[in-house]
C-alpha cells in the first residue's frame, strides 16, 4: 500500500506547469472510438482513471497506447459493444462510454459506474435522453442492455439539471445520429467546450457549446485528429490553495484563467494577490489569510463542487469564520473528519459546513476518502506542524499526475512510499 509522508510548514515558491484536465481527457478518449482512424490526444495526464479508460478502449477492440503525455487511439478494429462490469466499477466517468459505443456500434451492454462515493449520482438523465434518441434499454441483474432497433436519431432534449455527464453522453450519441439534436439547459463547463472542439475537429457539426443550448447535426462519419487536452482548472486550484494555506508565491503555466474566474474571486476575497496572463497565473498568498463569508457550489460558471474540499483545507487557517454550502453532492464532506483530526475547527449540518480558522494544524495519520478529499488532506499536511501520513492515496492518483513531484519542485517536503 502506498502512502504520502509530508513534513509540513515549508513555504511554496516557484513555477508549476499544470497538467491536462482529467474531466476533459476521459470523454475525449471515449469520443475517439467514434472516429474512423487514429486520434492522438496530447497533454493527457498520466492518471489511474486515464489508464482505466484505455483498458475499456482496448477491451472494445481499439488499439490504445500511452507514450509520455500522449494517448493514441486507433478505433479501426473496434469489434465489441460490451464493457465488462469490473471496468465500469473503476471510475464514475465510465458511463461516458455509453453514448459513444451506441453511436459507433448501435448497441451497448454495460454495468453501472463506480468511482468516489459522494452520494447518489443517478444516471437517469443519461438514460432518459438516450431513450428520446431511439435507444431501447433493458436492465437485468444490474446490467444495462441498450439497443437501437431503428438507429439513433436526433431529438429535442431538455435536461432537468445541467448535468455534465448527461450533456457529454448526448453529444457523443448525437454526432453520428440521423437528424438534428438540441440540448436545452445543457452543462456549460469548459470541459464540455473542449469535447465539442475535439468532435468538431473530427468532422462533427456542433454549435452553442458553452451556452445553455447546444445543437448537433448528425454526420455519417468522423475521422481521427491530433488534439491537445485543455489544462486542469481543479488541479490549478489545488496548487493555489496549497500556496494560500502554507504561504508563498507561485506561477502557474499552461492554465486558462478565464475558466477559473469563480475560483480566483474566492482567493482574492481571502486576501491573496493574483495577476493573470493569457495562459498563466501569478499568485501571492494572503498575509494574513481571511475567511470567506459564504462559499456555495454551483454548476459552471459558479464555484465548482470539485474545488470545495480543496478550498476548505486552505480556509482552516484563515482568520474568521467561513460558511460552505454544498449543493451538488450530499456526501462531499467526508474529508472533514480528517481535517478535524489535524486540528481544524469545522462543524457540519446537512449540506453546510462552518469553518472557524485556527492558528495551527498539526500532523496526523489520515486516510484519503475520495479524490478531492484526498487533495484537501495534502494541502492540510503541507501547512500542518510535524508529520502527516496519508494512506489510500489511490484516490488522489485518479486525478493528480505525480503530485509529490510537483510539490517538491516548489519546496514542499513530501515523499511517496
Amino acid at each position: 500500500m502506498q502512502k504520502f509522508v509530508i513534513q509540513g510548514g515549508r513555504h511554496l515558491e516557484g513555477e508549476i506547469s499544470v497538467q491536462g484536465a482529467k474531466n476533459s481527457a476521459l470523454p475525449i478518449a471515449a469520443a475517439a472510438l467514434l472516429c474512423d482512424g487514429t486520434s492522438c490526444l496530447e497533454n493527457c495526464p498520466r492518471l489511474s482513471d486515464v489508464f482505466a479508460a484505455c483498458k475499456i478502449l482496448t477491451n472494445l477492440g481499439c488499439r490504445c497506447s500511452i507514450s509520455g503525455n500522449i494517448v493514441t487511439v486507433d478505433a479501426h478494429g473496434m469489434h465489441s459493444s460490451e464493457i465488462p462490469e469490473q471496468f465500469m466499477c473503476e471510475m464514475r466517468s465510465s458511463i461516458i462510454f455509453l453514448g459513444a459505443v451506441l453511436g459507433r456500434m448501435g448497441s451497448c451492454t454495460l454495468g453501472y459506474p463506480g468511482g468516489c462515493e459522494l452520494g447518489p449520482r443517478p444516471i437517469n438523465l443519461h438514460l432518459q435522453a438516450l431513450r428520446r434518441m431511439g435507444v431501447k434499454i433493458r436492465e437485468e441483474n444490474g446490467i444495462l442492455h441498450c439497443t437501437t432497433p431503428v438507429g439513433l436519431h436526433g431529438a429535442r432534449i431538455h435536461l432537468q439539471f445541467p448535468s455534465v455527464g448527461a450533456t457529454e453522453n448526448i453529444l457523443l450519441a448525437a454526432v453520428t445520429a440521423k437528424g438534428e439534436t438540441t440540448i436545452s439547459n445543457a452543462a456549460r463547463e469548459p470541459e464540455i467546450i473542449d469535447l465539442a472542439r475535439f468532435l468538431r475537429r473530427c468532422g462533427a457539426v456542433i454549435a452553442g457549446e458553452g451556452t445553455g443550448t447546444i445543437t448537433v447535426s448528425g454526420v455519417a462519419q468522423l475521422h481521427g485528429c491530433t488534439y491537445p487536452i485543455m489544462p486542469d482548472r481543479i488541479v490549478a486550484a489545488t496548487w493555489l490553495a496549497a500556496a494560500a494555506a502554507v504561504g508563498g508565491v507561485l506561477r502557474l503555466r499552461h492554465v486558462c484563467p478565464a475558466d477559473m474566474e469563480s475560483i480566483l474571486a474566492v482567493f482574492e476575497e481571502m486576501n491573496c494577490r493574483i495577476s493573470t496572463g493569457e495562459d498563466s497565473i501569478c499568485f501571492h498568498a494572503g498575509t494574513p489569510l481571511y475567511a470567506v463569508r459564504t462559499l456555495k457550489t454551483m454548476p459552471y460558471p459558479g464555484f465548482p463542487t470539485d474545488a470545495q474540499a480543496i478550498l476548505m483545507a486552505a480556509l482552516c487557517r484563515a482568520k474568521g469564520t467561513s460558511v460552505i454550502e454544498e449543493t451538488i453532492f450530499e456526501n462531499r464532506f467526508r474529508h472533514v473528519d480528517a481535517l478535524v483530526r489535524m486540528g481544524a475547527d469545522i462543524r457540519t449540518a446537512g449540506r453546510a459546513a462552518i469553518v472557524n480558522g485556527v492558528q495551527e494544524l498539526h500532523g496526523a495519520a489520515v486516510e484519503a476518502t475520495d479524490l478531492r478529499g484526498g487533495a484537501a488532506m495534502l494541502i492540510a499536511g503541507l501547512c500542518a506542524a510535524g508529520e502527516t501520513v496519508i494512506t489510500e492515496i489511490h484516490h488522489i492518483d485518479r486525478g493528480y499526475d505525480s503530485p509529490e513531484q510537483v510539490l517538491r519542485s516548489v519546496g514542499a517536503e513530501i515523499i511517496r512510499t
